[in-house]
């Protein structure tokens, strides 16, 4: 990965009574500051690595650009300020944010409940797939096998895993899949999204805008996030285990080969 999600520390570790001095990891989070033509916009609070994919993600999914060939310049400052220009400059840049429930305040510029169109996919996974999918996703997150402490996220086409990102605040992964995607020239419409992060109505509505039909998570959804779901066509799968899932939504994508 580039730069790094995650920093040494020493600690104390008590077991059954015993204590120990511990060389571990820690997980790291800053203020991510974006500048869209030398205007401060918006600071997302993040895993300090790759932080331009999670920018580009951030703004694909805010309605800024349509893909990476909008952007005529995105350039890491001091810290982890990015700037960002555009070739077609937007006339005003969105405001009044709304602060999502993520666990370090994710943040959108758009109304939750706004009108998206149905994802209509003809995709279907076996429950034994996605558990190893899952599987899969939990043994290549690098960072939490380490540290703990930070959420994952990938994209599978319902083979393998495409791309695997981490960040502190489960939003971010979903903004930074988006991006490593438009770096990579991967279009997420019809894939699949797995996270380790609760399903919350900002995770289902950046799911919908990548035009994603499923999206599961190792724990549950929120009520508001299922209406969006059937409103919006996405199946919702939570508390996916090695041997046992929950499909909240348009289960006909979920049974048995």
């Amino acid at each position: 990965m580039k730069g790094s999600a995650i920093t040494p520390v020493s600690y104390i570790r008590w077991d059954r009574q015993r204590s120990a001095p511990v060389e571990g990891w820690i997980v790291d989070e800053v203020p991510v500051c974006i500048r869209v033509h030398g205007e401060p916009w918006v600071t997302l609070m993040a895993s300090p690595h790759d932080v331009e994919s999670l920018v580009l993600g951030f703004l694909r999914g805010e309605g800024l650009i349509r893909g990476p060939e909008d952007v005529r310049a995105l350039q890491r400052q001091e810290g982890t300020c990015v700037d960002v220009h555009l070739h077609s400059p937007p006339v005003t840049l969105p405001t009044h944010p709304t602060l999502t429930s993520g666990c370090v305040g994710g943040v959108t510029f758009e109304r939750i409940v706004e009108e998206l169109p149905r994802v209509d996919a003809a995709l279907t996974l076996s429950p034994l797939r996605l558990m190893a999918l899952m599987g899969e996703l939990q043994r290549k997150a690098w960072a939490y096998r380490r540290a703990r402490g930070i959420h994952s996220a990938a994209l599978s086409d319902g083979e393998n895993l495409l791309i695997v990102v981490e960040d502190v605040g489960r939003h971010n992964t979903l903004d930074r899949l988006w991006g490593v995607a438009m770096r990579e020239g991967i279009d997420p419409a019809g894939h699949i999204i797995l996270t380790s992060g609760r399903i919350s109505s900002e995770m289902l509505r950046k799911a919908a805008k990548m035009r994603v039909p499923l999206i599961a998570s190792r724990t549950s959804p929120t009520r508001l996030a299922l209406e969006l779901a059937h409103a919006w066509g996405i199946t919702v799968v939570g508390y996916v285990r090695r041997q046992s899932l929950r499909v909240y939504t348009w289960p006909q994508r979920v049974r048995e080969e």
